[in-house]
């Protein structure tokens, strides 16, 4: 069990913890949330001991072991197998010693310790987690110093959740993973045998993987039972009755401070009046709860293009001639579009997205983009890349030169950039403001294809729902590249699976991709004769196109010859057609007019049977 008491805390003078307590009971998985800046990670430091308390304490077990992920692993020639079964120190240690202990005794006691701590079974573990976390089997073997930072922080990830830590902090994972690494993630900290402390703003494992949340606000910790969205349900109700209840006190204090302001000077009722002045004085006022900042996302609005925006036909694309990543590319976007791109790390994500913002060209096949087409390109990268020594506001000059200085703030002020970080120096802003900078700079053309790779790293949770929002509003295409389920559930409309060298459409939801990638792949022994269960396959949406494209043509067929029909039955009914004379000529009318009618009839089959097509492969 964590007990925290009434501990205080200050940084620079401005108080982070004032009496603030909490009691994490053992084993229970807790979200640690709030916003920006309140002191989470101060709050981590503090238990870690790394920090002293101003006032308060915080007690643990005794020997219960803290453990999280500080920074990556350092660049080294170690495999990173090797590099995880490190990370617990206890068996690394013991399966030093046994190599070179005499005493029998002492031999005794180290096979016993280690076969207490399952140690026999630690490669197999390791790999698991590595697994999980990205690694292929072969990746395991190589030395850490082949894969860049981002990758070693995985490792780092993979070691302390290796370790098995009596009291594990992470804040934030998730920035680092992928999707199919954060959902591993989810389902491993679910069944984690200890006590764990997450900082993250990803609804979704705060959903899925805790089942209880501690939220710090106004100095003050609060432990709440249940996931996230029960969580915020509670505090929505919290803050309406907080709400009224001020409101109420207020109303009454107005109403005897209105009687003081009258009568004080009259000496008839001087007394109730000092009587109520008093009871003003002596008034506990309830607080007005602090409505949550407004975050804000404002993409401007691009001209409307003719669909489709983009149009790849049978192409492929790759780093090197005649070694393509993807192939056999057949791909639709149009401005209203919004997809998602699902696959698993190393498939042809990113490929696909240099493809698609021209930054990669096809090394064959056809691809055809709308005149005047706009893209736009947000990567996790480019945050990194921004100039530390200059302020957002220089950002925007040099992107715009020319532009009033006023227009450039008012666009910086529609993506939650106020005066005061338009003035200040980026290496000074926080992770958020600086992805907040970086998606202007992306979208300051009004593209009408918007490319975003991880856009939520380092938002809060309210700034992700106001990504949402502006994304839900934005009238271009949108492409999404994501470990945040609840951004692409609320976003996607369209799943394209990159995998196998290609790309198609997923035609089920991201519950059944979620499930897919949780289940473990079983080997088939070679002896083992599969039975494939025929599945019927559902169009795709070119498909679907298509048929709308062939019913369009069936109708615009039996129209016409409606039109033929209404001709041929007019000259018909023309009594001069029937004089004697005319009698050859009325038998060639009524030819044409049964060849137009058994026409007809055809087009009509035609056009029910196209219509009965899209029928079903729309159903």
């Amino acid at each position: 069990m964590l007990r925290i008491s009434e501990i205080n805390y200050s940084v620079e003078g401005r108080p982070l913890f004032e009496e603030a307590s909490a009691v994490i009971p053992e084993g229970h998985k807790v979200g640690l949330v709030g916003r920006n800046g309140a002191g989470k990670t101060t709050l981590f430091k503090i238990i870690r001991g790394e920090l002293g308390l101003d006032a308060g304490e915080i007690t643990l077990p005794s020997r219960a072991k803290i453990g999280g992920v500080a920074q990556e692993v350092p660049s080294s020639e170690t495999s990173l197998l090797d590099t995880v079964l490190q990370a617990d120190t206890e068996r690394a240690a013991l399966m030093i010693e046994s190599e070179s202990a005499t005493d029998p005794g002492r031999i005794a006691d180290i096979q016993a310790r280690l076969s207490d701590i399952d140690a026999w079974s630690a490669e197999g573990r390791a790999a698991s987690i590595l697994k999980g976390l990205g690694f292929e089997p072969e990746d395991q073997l190589m030395p850490c110093s082949a894969f860049s930072g981002g990758w070693r922080m995985r490792v780092a990830l993979a070691g302390v959740l290796f370790a098995q830590p009596d009291l594990l902090l992470l804040d934030e994972p998730t920035n680092y993973l992928d999707l199919e690494g954060a959902l591993w993630l989810e389902a491993y900290l679910a069944k984690y045998p200890h006590t764990v402390i997450i900082i993250s703003h990803d609804r979704g494992l705060l959903n899925r993987a805790v089942n209880g949340i501690l939220h710090l606000e106004d100095r003050k910790l609060t432990f709440y039972q249940g996931p996230y969205d029960q969580f915020a349900r509670q505090r929505a109700e919290q803050r309406a009755v907080q709400a009224a209840m001020a409101k109420k006190q207020q109303q009454r204090r107005d109403h005897m401070q209105s009687f003081v302001d009258r009568f004080k000077a009259k000496a008839s009722k001087a007394k109730q009046a000092q009587s109520r002045l008093k009871m003003i004085e002596k008034m506990d006022m309830i607080s007005t709860p602090e409505q949550a900042a407004k975050r804000v996302f404002t993409f401007p609005k691009p001209e409307e293009l003719s669909p489709p925006i983009i149009s790849i036909e049978n192409g492929s694309v790759g780093y090197s001639e005649g070694n393509p990543v993807l192939s056999r590319l057949n791909l639709r976007i149009d401005q209203d579009d919004r997809i998602a791109l699902l696959g698993r790390n190393g498939q042809g994500k990113s490929t696909l997205s240099k493809l698609l913002s021209d930054r990669l060209v096809l090394m064959d096949g056809k691809a055809i983009n709308a005149n005047k087409l706009r893209i736009g390109f947000f990567a996790q990268h480019q945050v990194d890349e921004l100039h530390v020594n200059e302020t957002p506001l220089q950002h925007l000059i040099s992107a715009r030169p020319g532009v009033l200085h006023s227009k450039l703030r008012a666009q910086m002020a529609g993506f939650g950039l106020g005066p005061d970080q338009a003035e200040t120096e980026v290496g000074r802003l926080s992770g958020g403001q600086k992805a907040r900078l970086s998606l202007l700079l992306a979208t300051l053309d009004a593209p009408h294809l918007l490319i975003l790779d991880e856009p939520t790293n380092h938002l809060d949770i309210e700034s992700r729902e106001a990504l949402v929002e502006a994304l839900t509003h934005y009238s271009g295409a949108v492409i999404l590249v994501s470990h945040d389920m609840h951004l692409l559930s609320m976003v996607a409309d369209r799943l394209w699976l990159v995998s196998n060298g290609t790309v198609v459409p997923y035609e089920d939801d991201l519950e059944s991709y979620r499930k897919l990638l949780l289940t473990p792949t079983k080997p088939v022994s070679k002896n083992t004769k599969v039975k494939e269960k025929p599945k019927e396959k559902r169009a795709s949406r070119e498909d679907i196109l298509a048929l709308r494209s062939e019913v369009r043509k069936a109708e615009a067929r039996v129209t016409k010859i409606n039109e033929m029909r209404d001709k041929l039955a007019k000259k018909l009914a023309d009594p001069a057609l029937y004089e004697s004379s005319k009698i050859g000529e009325l038998e060639v009318w009524n030819k044409k007019y049964a060849e137009v009618m058994d026409a007809l009839s055809r087009a009509e089959t035609l056009w029910m049977q196209a219509e009965e097509k899209l029928e079903k492969a729309s159903a």
